[in-house]
């Protein structure tokens, strides 16, 4: 079903301090740098850093699963158990990603990459 984690989105109150603290400890610089997100690819990982992510409900970082249909896995993970929590949702470009959690309340994610 999945290609593993792949991505970890980390939410940030303040993007503009955060950056220089994840650019040091990753040892590189942002491959993509808004004022909405600041992502990183390291080693075939990707980190992002979400200015919007405590908004949005998020309380740490969470890792999002690579897959090849976000829908068909969706359904899986509601099958044995898990709740959604966020449905598939475009992020551009055509990268789809959502949310779920398991039956302890953890949030998994899950992403669709064109």
């Amino acid at each position: 079903m999945s290609e593993g984690i792949k991505t970890i989105i980390y939410p940030v109150t303040d993007i503009a301090k955060a950056k220089p603290v994840y650019s040091r400890l990753l040892g590189t610089e942002p491959a993509y740098d808004e004022s909405y997100y600041v992502g990183y690819t390291v080693g075939g990982q990707d980190i992002g850093l979400d200015p919007n992510g405590h908004a949005k409900g998020m309380t740490g970082p969470i890792g999002y699963a690579e897959v090849d249909d976000i829908h068909a896995a969706l359904k899986e993970l509601q099958d044995a158990g898990a709740v959604v929590q966020d449905e598939p949702k475009d992020v551009g470009g055509g990268k789809l990603i959502a949310t779920v959690k398991d039956p302890d309340g953890n949030v998994l994610g899950l992403a669709q990459t064109p």
